[in-house]
């Protein structure tokens, strides 16, 4: 097998490369570089059963170091679409790390000395546990350093923007319908009340994949495996990457279904379905800016058509729900993925990876440039949202305690059909004091109605 002078793979390599030329994308980085980590557990641990001298782990260790810190990230061509176990990428990884080795202790490329990509690299494992362990570590890594810093950040600009818009009352719509009054910080309120609960959802995530699969090798027995394995590398996993992963308690349900990955994808699905309910929320109230809603003014980011002069477009919205959309979409494929592990083995294990990846990449750089490029640009129109609530019928509903709900009914009947105001139609029928109509109908009072009852209640 002729392979390229300047790789560091080796036969195995290529054969895949040969093999698999079906969309020109390779795993992911972020995969490869967990199992970079993974690797260096391994080594280490069977330095410490005696399997390796220290010598070999030490170079495989530095060697796995630069895997996982990405600095040979161009030796990496073998794509998502190969071998199901991943038994492709695991060799391209194996082979890597032992010609660097080659290369460190000064000898050849492809000499397989002084460790081997199978004997050494790979001691005490197999494919099928240890692609399985890499993609939840560094789906975990992912959820832990990328995700959830991102959303957190995107919680801090909403909530910004609900204390800034605290005291600016709005009609409330239900059904796309006027409602009652509340104000623009408790909308907003609500928008970072949703992140907030993602970010839970990525913690929740993060417990869902802490068992690993390491220790069960083949078919999930631990052939070939020390029985102390499994426990030492999960203990130097643990100290890399600041996560407390566990054995998998069940190694032949941990090597032969996905459900854990299944369930990861669950929660990327509803948290997109949160962002995608923020940026459509944050783009109609912006509507306009004359014949919309205009609640809102968004940042002017870019021009909005190629023959409309002046038009500005909600474009961060539109690209927030897009990404959404295709996180919801690889989800889904992640649950297909999930039901074909067929007996020992789910052979789906490289496309879950991708999906999950991409979801969290995207998720990510989704959610952080939505929170700069407009969230933390929003502004108020308080005039317009006071002319809304002056129009609104829907105040009527504050007056259901004094004339009961019929009579309230009724106003907001007449003022409809007459175009009269609910005040003009109340006094003109003589049904209360205009002091007392007044206090009612006061909008920013009715968005806070259990303070409003105490103070009268005083």
């Amino acid at each position: 097998m002729s392979v390229p002078d300047d790789a560091l793979y080796g036969a195995s390599t290529q054969r895949a490369v040969l093999n698999f030329p079906i969309s020109g994308r390779p795993m992911p980085a972020a995969f490869v570089h967990g199992l970079g980590l993974v690797k260096i557990a391994c080594a280490r641990a069977n330095e410490e059963l005696g399997k390796l001298t220290p010598e070999k782990s030490r170079l495989i260790q530095q060697a796995a170091r630069e895997v996982a810190d990405g600095k040979l990230d161009c030796h990496f061509p073998v794509e998502v679409f190969q071998t199901g176990s991943g038994t492709s990428t695991n060799m391209n990884v194996n082979e890597v790390i032992a010609n660097r080795v080659s290369q460190l202790a000064g000898g050849a490329i492809g000499s397989k000395k002084p460790v081997h990509p199978n004997d050494d690299v790979n001691l005490g494992q197999s494919s099928n546990d240890i692609i399985p362990t890499a993609l939840h570590v560094s789906v975990a890594l992912g959820l832990k350093n990328d995700l959830r810093p991102a959303l957190a950040h995107l919680e801090a600009a909403l909530a910004a923007k609900a204390q800034a818009f605290a005291t600016i009352v709005k009609i409330g719509r239900t059904h796309l319908m006027d409602a009652t009054p509340l104000t623009l910080g408790q909308e907003f309120s609500g928008y970072a009340a949703q992140v907030a609960k993602a970010i839970e959802r990525i913690d929740r995530a993060i417990l869902a994949l802490r068992e690993l699969a390491v220790g069960g090798t083949a078919v999930g027995t631990g052939i070939n495996c020390h029985p102390e394995f499994a426990g030492k590398v999960i203990r130097i996993l643990n100290g890399e990457t600041g996560l407390e992963f566990i054995e998998a308690l069940n190694h032949f349900e941990a090597q032969g279904a996905r459900d854990d990955a299944v369930e990861v994808a669950g929660q990327l699905a509803t948290i997109a379905a949160s962002l995608t309910k923020i940026a459509n929320d944050i783009r109609l109230l912006g509507s306009g800016p004359r014949s919309g809603l205009g609640e809102i003014r968004l940042p002017f980011t870019q021009p909005g058509s190629s023959i409309m002069p002046g038009k500005v477009n909600p474009v961060m919205s539109e690209m927030l729900v897009q990404v959404c959309i295709y996180t919801q979409g690889l989800s889904q494929m992640v649950v297909m993925c999930g039901r074909d592990g067929h007996f020992e083995l789910n052979v789906t294990t490289p496309l879950i990876a991708y999906a999950l990846h991409e979801s969290i990449r995207v998720l990510a750089n989704g959610a952080r440039q939505f929170a700069d490029a407009c969230v933390e640009g929003l502004e108020a129109d308080e005039a317009r949202c006071r002319e809304l609530v002056d129009r609104s019928l829907m105040l009527v509903t504050a007056l259901n305690p004094h004339i009961g709900y019929d009579a309230a009914a009724a106003v907001a009947k007449e003022a409809l059909g007459t175009g009269k105001s609910l005040r003009e139609v109340v006094l003109g029928k003589g049904l209360m004091k205009a002091e007392d109509l007044d206090r009612a109908l006061e909008p920013l009072s009715m968005t806070r109605p259990g303070e409003s009852s105490l103070a009268a209640g005083g």
